[in-house]
């Protein structure tokens, strides 16, 4: 069923012909009749968002605008830091953590109007691609609950398709944002590094890690980035530049614009994938777009990079969870044992995997030959999409490399399951933005997203083409 669109309700609810609290009272009326089932939250907080609602309607009611977002109600994933909220990032050793204050993206969306219901579920610390790897267990796909929705941000992409929140709002590591949104049908984006505060973010990996939402269309997640992106003086990375407008493309189509085609993309998408992103170019090619073949050597490389990159930086991030200063914490004789202790009761397998991958590559004598390299790698791939870049406004790609795949067939072999990060995981090196928008169904009529690439601060272009490509799914994915 459609739901309404986060647009939609914040012009209802600021021109006052719906009341914010009547919007928040229907979506939790949702979450209670269909969330046993799909779990895409961890906690649900109806009454702190029914009175962030009244507060809405009465602002309105006295002349005063809420904001861009006013009554829309959005998910937070459960590694964004929430003042006196349970925070968990759905592991044990954080279980009910409340922190002293909010993230920088959870208060620009509270003084926009929006109205958080609740806190997703996740794979534990964000490492994973399924959520599967939950402490508090698995989220489901609500268009198939035999099916995984993606991770990490698996819960707040199902959110958004089980129309549980008008936007949900989750963190993008190598791929957490864009390959649940394929898997679930919903839109998803990862601004470019910087553009979004990470201060309040519990870390994964600090120079890959990016805040973007989950949304019904390309026009809201261009609403929810307006509000969103901005310069953070509490973030050393934040980019100090203006916004603009990421609405003004959307309606002008894709004429003149060049379309890459990666030609040495790596193998292993399958069929139906394949064959819908290929409609993707002829769609655009359609509109106008002239797609042009470019080179992307070092793509290849982005996963054996990236699980040197990331690990290491989650082994040094994790280090601070020693059951001394928050969290939990496991008496034992001395400190070292409870430090062990602790850390064995509290983390999950993916994630001591994790730290044991990183805390090997940085160790001494590995440094140079793994670490190292990686971060050269990392430097090859940024020139190479530079270069990709001086021939093509944007490049598309498949996002996930298959549809929703079943529940346990991928939990045995790590492996298995860091292939579907295999077409998103670039982005998050090179620190450039990108998207994944649904582009019509595969096997078992499932959907399937396609990636929308562009450079450094591309959000505009990177919009107005994957706005394109919904009108052109809209229309069937005929030319």
């Amino acid at each position: 069923m459609p739901f309404a669109s986060a647009s939609s309700i914040a012009a209802g609810v600021r021109a006052g012909e719906l009341r914010a609290t009547d919007v928040v009272d229907e979506h939790l009326a949702r979450i209670a009749d269909r969330d046993a089932e799909v779990h895409a939250f961890n906690l649900v907080v109806a009454d702190e968002a029914r009175a962030q609602a009244a507060a809405v309607d009465e602002a309105v009611a006295a002349g005063r605008d809420p904001g861009p977002l006013a009554g829309v109600p959005i998910a937070l994933k459960d590694n964004m830091c929430t003042r006196g909220i349970p925070t968990t990032c759905s592991s044990k050793i954080l279980d009910d953590w409340r922190p002293p204050y909010d993230g920088t993206a959870v208060s620009v969306l509270r003084a926009a109007g929006a109205i958080a219901v609740g806190k997703t579920n996740l794979d534990e610390f964000a490492m994973g691609s399924s959520t599967e790897n939950s402490a508090f267990g698995p989220t489901r796909n609500p268009l198939d609950t035999s099916r995984v929705p993606g991770g990490s941000s698996g819960g707040s992409a199902a959110a958004v398709a089980a129309g549980f929140a008008a936007i949900g709002f989750g963190s993008d590591t190598g791929g957490s944002i864009r390959q649940p949104a394929a898997l679930c049908g919903v839109v998803g984006v990862k601004p470019t590094y910087g553009r979004v505060s990470r201060y309040g973010l519990i870390a994964f990996a600090s120079s890959l890690d990016q805040i973007g939402p989950f949304t019904h269309s390309v026009a809201d997640a261009a609403l929810a980035l307006q509000v969103v992106c901005g310069h953070d003086p509490l973030d050393s990375t934040s980019i100090p530049e203006p916004v603009p407008d990421y609405t003004a493309l959307l309606d002008r189509g894709v004429e003149g614009l060049r379309v890459g085609r990666i030609t040495d993309l790596p193998e292993g998408a399958d069929d139906d994938v394949v064959e819908r992103t290929e409609q993707a170019f002829d769609a655009l090619a359609a509109g106008g777009a002239t797609i042009v073949d470019v080179e992307v050597p070092a793509f290849t490389y982005g996963l054996t990079a990236y699980y040197l990159i990331a690990p290491a930086e989650a082994s040094s991030n994790l280090a601070r969870y020693d059951g001394v200063r928050y969290g939990m914490r496991v008496d034992a004789p001395d400190t070292n044992a409870m430090y062990t202790a602790t850390r064995t009761a509290g983390f999950g397998d993916e994630v001591k995997r994790r730290i044991m991958l990183g805390t090997y590559a940085l160790s001494a004598g590995y440094y140079d030959a793994y670490y190292g390299k990686a971060l050269k790698i990392r430097r090859l791939m940024a020139d190479d999409f530079a270069r990709a870049y001086e021939r093509a406004d944007v490049l598309v790609t498949p996002a996930s490399p298959s549809v929703a795949f079943p529940f346990g067939s991928k939990t045995a072999d790590p492996i298995a399951m860091y292939l579907c990060d295999t077409y998103t995981i670039p982005a998050n090196l090179t620190g450039d933005p990108g998207l994944s928008v649904p582009f019509g169904t595969g096997a078992d009529d499932l959907p399937v997203g396609v990636q929308v690439l562009a450079p450094a601060l591309g959000e505009p272009v990177m919009l107005q083409v994957a706005a394109e490509l919904e009108r052109r799914a809209a229309a069937g994915g005929e030319p």
